[in-house]
């Protein structure tokens, strides 16, 4: 579990000095205004479909994937949106690690602060379920703002790329977690700490079951909720953040806790899980993480989905 942001003489390493370079160089980005952040970061990101080919073909095919039905143009609606949302992330993430407080709050509005605070009231922990929404860093930020909580990630392999991100997503949270310490989130829901945990990736087979998401029948799904509601018996509740309709500002939605959850089910709680995942992507599908393989992990026998 990290608490603190040590810097290290060995970052200054010359292996590192690409990455120092490219984060001083989003700090000096994130010195312009708001606006003008969301219009270069949107151009920026469609004029890079240009160069992802790999994902574009992985977006496409996520997205024929959860919605057989759709028609060509919304699909390309659907895939330009997510690219210039990619960009618009990138502005998002030096936000969320280099404003202030006070101008970050100027960019939100909350919604569902009392359901938090309901469940804080418990004297329980609070499992946060989040999903991977382009604004995740920024997601972060906003809502550590609004009650500081744990978050578990997966470390980042670049030391000095580890340090900005554990000091830029500690500004207004508590501590990070290590997606593979198991004992630590138990530990600290146990000590009544709110942690979010993101259960809407493929983390292959190992400690996953095959449960319907959208049109995919058999997908990949974390038992981690399952695991930690049975260890820890938190309250559990989803938050998000949505980037508005006109790219200026955002809402961050947090919606009741979760009633009925199977916590003697393993598998009904990942068809379960599913829902709740399925509920926020569509509140803004266009800016989900749909780049990413996330039906890559087949079950024994099957082909890929991505041939």
């Amino acid at each position: 579990m990290k608490h603190r942001r040590q810097f290290s003489t060995c970052l200054l390493h010359p292996r590192y000095w690409f990455t120092w370079f490219g984060l001083a160089t989003l700090w000096l980005l994130t010195q312009l205004p708001y606006s003008v952040l969301m219009r270069l970061g949107a151009g920026a990101g469609k004029l890079s479909r240009l160069f992802l080919r790999r994902r574009e073909k992985i977006t496409c095919r996520n997205i024929e994937l959860c919605f057989p039905g759709i028609d060509e143009a919304e699909k390309e609606r659907m895939i330009a949106g997510n690219f210039a949302s990619l960009g618009m992330a990138l502005a998002e993430t030096g936000i969320a690690w280099f404003w202030s407080d006070k101008a970050v709050k100027k960019l939100f509005e909350v919604s569902g602060m009392n359901h938090l605070q309901h469940a804080q009231q418990q004297k329980r922990g609070v499992m946060v379920i989040g999903v991977h929404f382009m604004s995740l860093e920024l997601g972060g930020r906003i809502s550590g703002l609004c009650q500081p909580m744990m978050a578990m990630y997966r470390p980042h392999n670049n030391r000095a790329m580890e340090w900005a991100q554990t000091k830029g997503r500690m500004r207004s949270n508590k501590a990070m977690i290590n997606r593979q310490d198991l004992r630590g989130m138990v530990h600290a829901l146990k000590q009544g700490e709110s942690v979010w945990f993101a259960p809407d990736q493929d983390y292959g087979p190992k400690g996953s079951v095959f449960a319907p998401l959208f049109a995919v029948e058999k997908t990949a799904t974390t038992n981690g909720t399952f695991v930690l509601s049975r260890l820890a018996n938190p309250a559990m509740l989803s938050i998000v953040l949505i980037r508005n309709s006109n790219n200026y500002g955002y809402r961050l939605i947090i919606d009741p806790e979760l009633k009925n959850y199977p916590h003697n089910d393993e598998m009904a709680a990942a068809v379960y899980m599913n829902k709740v995942i399925e509920s926020q992507i569509l509140r803004a599908p266009e800016q989900y993480l749909w780049m990413h393989r996330r039906f890559k992990t087949r079950p024994s026998g099957e082909a890929s989905l991505y041939a």
